[in-house]
């Protein structure tokens, strides 16, 4: 099985592309959570487990991860993307 792990840094509007953010700025959001992530993910139809001492490797705080399982026909990215379009919604 094909998992993905995913950061919270990824979707968080105070870093720049270089410090690890994914999407574009009209996607991403401030301080995301593990919790919202996951949700986006099971929005989009996997299933996802929630790592909380994970930390991502461009930062020094834990803020935990999110392991995407079943992603075996979806790239990375378009899984990001999906799911940064989905916390957006959340937010609303």
């Amino acid at each position: 099985m094909v998992e993905n792990v995913v950061y919270p840094a990824y979707f968080d509007a105070d870093r720049s592309r270089s410090e690890g953010r994914r999407v574009p700025m009209d996607l991403a959001v401030e301080e995301p959570t593990v919790d919202e992530i996951a949700k986006a993910v099971q929005q989009v139809g996997y299933d996802a487990v929630i790592e909380r001492e994970k930390t991502y490797s461009r930062e020094y705080e834990p803020r935990g991860a999110v392991v995407v399982q079943g992603t075996e026909d979806t790239s990375k990215n378009d899984l990001v993307q999906a799911a940064a379009a989905y916390i957006g919604i959340l937010r609303e």
